[in-house]
């Protein structure tokens, strides 16, 4: 029981002592101002940038809303293939609407699964303007209702998702 507080003790020390931040100001003297950086801010920066690295899709959107912002339209979230048979594939056409006031730039779409295949406009899509999305989906590996999603990254709040369901059948 000794031992066990003891070691509970000393745990406890190197947690306190190893947890302390140490905030340390640096200025910087321009002729015009004084800049003060928090180098614990520019560090929390290069840990959210390592991140972000590290994240594929916080880099697909970082990369999608490093244009202008706008917004988009969709002709429809979601579309249903209805009854599909096994091994047929299937393809729709989701139509996109730029209806903010910059130019609309799809950098991706990304499918959840492998059994989707993705292709879009890829040309600034000006305000006003239509483009497209089209998912072909490949049943060949699904038996029964099946709903499947992709996300739209574009330049524009957040990533946009789309779905549809298909019931595959012998």
């Amino acid at each position: 029981m000794k031992k066990s507080i003891i070691v509970l003790s000393l745990f406890a020390a190197v947690l306190g002592v190893t947890s302390c931040e140490k905030k340390e100001n640096t200025e910087v003297r321009t002729e015009d101002s004084v800049i003060v950086e928090d180098s614990m801010a520019a560090a929390t920066d290069m840990n959210a940038e390592t991140a972000a690295a590290a994240d594929p899709q916080a880099e697909l959107i970082k990369k999608a809303q490093s244009y202008p912002l706008t917004s988009l339209a969709l002709s429809e979230n979601h579309f249903d293939f209805k009854s599909v048979k096994k091994g047929e594939k299937v393809k729709h056409v989701y139509e996109v609407t730029n209806t903010g006031e910059n130019p609309l730039i799809i950098s991706q779409v990304k499918p959840a699964c492998g059994c989707t295949a993705p292709d879009y406009t890829t040309t600034p899509i000006l305000p006003g303007q239509k483009g497209s999305v089209t998912l072909e989906f490949d049943s060949s590996s699904f038996d029964g209702l099946q709903n499947k999603q992709a996300e739209i990254f574009a330049n524009v709040e957040k990533p946009v998702v789309i779905t549809f369901s298909a019931n595959v059948v012998n």
